[in-house]
């Protein structure tokens, strides 16, 4: 596969150097091999040079491309100092963001125990993460938007920050078993094993915020749970953080049943896409319900995330724009 050529420095070109005090957070900054200074170059259209003592030089480009340059390198040195890990993915993302950059300070931050951080690294992420973690004003946080804009992850991470520190005594994760296109009952096995397949996604975010063997020892002692959305039914969730996952393929009835699901000292999240609905064509999507009904009920945070939020890789996004100019074209 081809890579975009890293655009070329001239003799001429207007330079700027800047100066940091960490040459090891500098280096982290650029990446193996100096990946992630290849995709701001290639983001921005500027030419990036690490020449070591803690210095980077920026050249090429116009004045206003070396300023964003500028403005990009600043944050992710600021999320180095943090200790935070910097991929392409997290260049790309910064690089989207407006001219204010996404805070590197704890209250965009999810620390988990004897796990991993995760930073947010987009503007709609961090509205997100502070909602999450303001406890005083928001019982119940939706975040809604297109897939890869770590809507689940987040989530998951907070709560799994929460459990580790015994702030609760649950951590419970649903989504509904509802089939895109594949029909449940001609998968082999019994319910549980038919069930699984669905339930994957979780099991991964779970994992990547607390390792597969915290993971495996709250399962056992019955500390995190992961079940479709139709084993909710009659409960009353106490001292535990939810997490309703694609709610989109919820039914209005099925999004009443699970929002008055919450308990003492419980809170929730729900995350859903709206543009991915699997339900039929005459059953109305129980998120976009909600969302209209609760719609200046105190106590409840919406987070709309959109393309620019997307950190997947960076051709998720291109995806997403192309189907929303056809949805658009054709009155989806």
């Amino acid at each position: 596969m081809s890579r975009t050529p890293r655009p070329k420095r001239t003799e001429r070109a207007p330079a700027e150097t800047l100066h940091f005090d960490e040459a090891a957070h500098v280096r982290a900054l650029a990446g193996p091999g100096h990946a992630n200074l290849i995709a701001l170059e290639t983001e921005l259209g500027v030419h990036v040079e690490a020449p070591g003592g803690g210095q980077l030089l920026l050249s090429g480009g116009d004045k206003r491309a070396r300023t964003d340059a500028s403005r990009v390198v600043h944050a992710l040195y600021a999320r180095a100092e943090s200790g935070l890990v910097i991929d392409p993915e997290t260049v790309r993302a910064a690089c989207r963001m407006d001219d204010t950059p996404v805070s590197a300070g704890d209250e965009t931050i999810i620390r988990v125990p004897r796990g991993v951080s995760f930073a947010a690294r987009t503007n709609g992420q961090a509205d997100y993460v502070r909602a999450l973690k303001d406890e005083d004003r928001y019982d119940m946080i939706f975040g809604v938007g297109p897939a890869g804009t770590g809507k689940t992850l987040l989530a998951v991470a907070w709560g799994a920050a929460k459990l580790a520190r015994g702030e609760i005594d649950r951590l419970v994760i649903t989504r509904p078993a509802v089939e895109a296109g594949e029909r449940l009952g001609f998968l082999p096995g019994d319910l549980n094993e038919k069930i699984d397949p669905y339930l994957l996604p979780i099991w991964d975010s779970l994992r990547d915020a607390l390792t597969q063997k915290v993971v495996d020892k709250m399962r056992e002692e019955r500390r995190i749970e992961v079940a479709p959305l139709a084993f909710m039914r009659g409960r009353t969730l106490n001292r535990a953080f939810i997490v309703c996952d694609e709610a989109q393929n919820t039914t209005r009835a099925q999004m009443r049943m699970m929002l008055t699901r919450l308990g003492q000292g419980s809170r929730m999240a729900v995350t859903g896409d709206p543009s991915q609905v699997d339900l039929g064509p005459r059953e109305p999507s129980g998120l976009a319900d909600a969302l209209d009904i609760l719609s200046g009920v105190p106590r409840i945070a919406v987070t709309r995330f959109t393309r620019a939020d997307v950190v997947r890789h960076d051709l998720v996004g291109m995806i997403v724009d192309a189907y929303e100019r056809a949805d658009a074209k054709h009155g989806g």
